[in-house]
């Protein structure tokens, strides 16, 4: 068991901890959301940090299920290999019947990069990887399509829109975004409403594995393991459709 490598371990352990809340939802019911969405972050979380602690008891870990404590500790500022996972990216969607845009993420950071990272989307039946990167689709021309909440997506986004000629699609977890790219729902994904670094850690590690754009809306490639976890915005697309992403992005901050 320990012998695996880490994309096979990020890729098990995502794929596992989705099991384990598909079998929440299936005992707990939809009767009571916000008791499903704590029962499901609890349960992921354990079982993710227990089965680090077992597989790579000398690794850090950052997860967004941490108390203030542990995301503080210093250690992990300092330490070569960080564990960076959410257990349950897409609470909202979890806790509703017949929704499948809900995530685990399991991404390794080490030494300053991305160096593994899966993302389980369970009720799809499916599990992104950078041990076995998703062939990405081309780029279609003319009019293409970009990710955004489905609750609350930036006013921002629409404008970027109307001005790249693109329509929008509203999806629920980060994690199901930025894989609905990887997968051709969409063709890009752009966020700048505040996230941190758990929401994006996994989805981009595969992104980049994959050979799409992943980077902050002005262009300078997202950094990960930061005293502030704090990553506010995100753009992941097709690499053919970067440029004019950005330069849109641009346009509307002149």
């Amino acid at each position: 068991m320990t012998n695996r490598d880490d994309h096979t371990v990020a890729a098990d352990l995502a794929t596992e901890a989705g099991a384990l809340l598909l079998a929440v939802r299936e005992r707990e019911g939809f009767g009571d959301p916000g008791a499903l969405r704590a029962k499901g972050d609890r349960a992921a979380h354990e079982f993710l940090m227990e089965a680090l602690a077992r597989l790579r008891p000398d690794d850090s870990v950052l997860s967004e299920e941490a108390t203030r404590e542990e995301r503080l500790d210093p250690r992990r500022l300092s330490a070569d290999r960080v564990w960076i996972v959410d257990p349950l990216d897409g609470t909202r969607e979890f806790s509703e019947e017949g929704r499948a845009d809900w995530a685990v993420h399991v991404a390794l950071w080490e030494r300053g990069r991305l160096a593994a990272g899966a993302v389980a989307l369970p009720a799809q039946g499916r599990t992104l990887t950078t041990a076995e990167p998703p062939k990405l689709p081309a780029a279609p021309e003319g009019r293409f399509r970009i990710a955004v909440s489905r609750t609350r997506p930036p006013e921002f986004v629409r404008r970027l829109a109307d001005h790249v000629g693109a329509d929008l699609v509203p999806i629920g977890s980060a994690g199901a975004k930025i894989s609905a790219v990887l997968t051709g729902e969409v063709e890009a994904y752009v966020h700048a409403g505040g996230q941190y670094e758990w929401d994006s850690a996994a989805p981009v590690a595969v992104a980049l594995a994959a050979g799409a754009h992943a980077s902050r809306i002005d262009g300078t490639p997202p950094v990960y393991n930061q005293a502030d976890p704090s990553l506010p915005d995100i753009l992941v697309s097709l690499p053919d459709l970067a440029r004019s992403l950005l330069a849109g992005i641009r346009d509307l901050h002149r």
